[in-house]
């Protein structure tokens, strides 16, 4: 499955407006900080469905706040 630029961009943004780590990301998504810091970077743009799936819940847990 491929990460789509726009929740590529959500995903940014709201670690962003949080301020947190990679690392504090990881923990909260129970994605590897690898993973995440490749998909941030841009060098990861496929991902499994379960990481997909993660991603996508945390950021809408964090869209309520």
């Amino acid at each position: 499955m491929e990460i789509s630029s726009i929740v590529l961009l959500e995903l940014k943004r709201k670690r962003g407006e949080r301020n947190i780590t990679v690392t504090t990301l990881s923990e909260e998504t129970g994605v590897s900080r690898w993973t995440l810091a490749d998909i941030l970077a841009g060098r990861k743009r496929i991902i499994k469905k379960s990481t997909y799936q993660k991603i996508d819940n945390w950021i809408a847990e964090n869209s309520e706040e």
